[in-house]
């Protein structure tokens, strides 16, 4: 099965709204949602119709807005009580011991806000697990997700291993566009992290069951125009068949923000250049999702 996914949903009422279009009118049958927004109950009562229809899934989100600790998660926010750590600085933190332990006890705190946030929106009470900007699979964050789990004792299907298989963009190289070299070192630095997540935690990970993916979305990230993934989706096909993974995820972020009241709203520089300043290329990931429905 391909699973045609978005993430972001929630963040903001239009934006979402028109990730939602990519439902009605396109292959879209997977969404992320923003455990953290103000608007997120708002945008899940708009498709209480549908939802069963969609892989819903937890975007832990230590990017956008406030955290749902508030003033608990001190170390993440910035003055005005929104996230502000970087990838880079939570990634060295986890390999600095003494300053990893506080860092840890509020990233642990805010995992376990965050998912009972979502927890009335799983289907079948079962959790899907991602993170917004791919924080989840930073070592601190990763071994905390793991252990509220273990504490928790809560059903989880999947979490999503952002791994790259660069042999199907190698294959695919003379007919695609737009990889850019960022994407790349995104996709390596993220390959490493997942090999030794799933190394630390194989047996607990084991013991979950859960679904294996193949995941497509960062060496085009920004870019996953109907062109680009029509050109490697044979290649992701013939992959999967001969590892024996069943399902294909391929991740979209058709969820443009482009009105001026929502553009306002927006607290990450991160999330102001790709959902805004770069609308167009989000509304061409929303036009690929429609073409894929035809």
């Amino acid at each position: 099965m391909i699973e045609f996914h978005a993430d972001d949903y929630g963040l903001l009422p239009v934006q979402s709204r028109h990730i939602i279009d990519c439902y009605y009118n396109g292959a879209l049958n997977g969404i992320s949602i923003m455990p953290n927004s103000p608007y997120l109950k708002e945008c899940m009562d708009a498709i209480s119709d549908i939802k069963k229809d969609l892989a819903i899934t937890v975007h832990l989100n230590f990017v956008a807005g406030q955290p749902l600790t508030g003033k608990k998660a001190r170390k993440l926010i910035d003055k005005d009580g929104n996230f502000n750590i970087g990838f880079v600085k939570l990634l060295l933190i986890s390999y600095l011991p003494v300053v990893r332990v506080s860092y840890s006890k509020q990233i642990r705190r805010e995992i376990r806000a965050q998912l009972q946030a979502c927890a009335p929106y799983m289907n079948d009470g079962v959790f899907r697990i991602d993170g917004h900007v791919h924080y989840h699979m930073l070592p601190i964050v990763f071994d905390a997700l793991m252990a509220e789990l273990r504490l928790l004792d809560v059903p989880v299907s999947y979490i999503r291993f952002p791994k790259e298989e660069l042999s199907i963009y190698r294959k695919s190289f003379e007919f695609i566009r737009d990889i850019k070299p960022i994407n790349v070192v995104k996709s390596l630095v993220l390959n490493a992290l997942v090999k030794r997540n799933i190394k630390k935690h194989e047996r607990a990970l084991e013991n979950l069951k859960l679904e294996k993916s193949l995941f497509m979305g960062i060496m085009l990230s920004g870019h996953m125009f109907y062109n680009n993934v029509k050109e490697c989706l044979p290649y992701a096909e013939d992959l999967a068949r001969e590892k024996g993974i069943e399902n294909i995820e391929l991740l979209f972020h058709p969820g443009d923000v482009s009105e001026e009241d929502e553009i306002f709203r927006l607290t990450a520089k991160s999330d102001i250049d790709f959902l805004s300043e770069n609308s167009h290329n989000r509304e061409k990931e929303a036009e690929a999702l429609i073409e894929f429905g035809r």
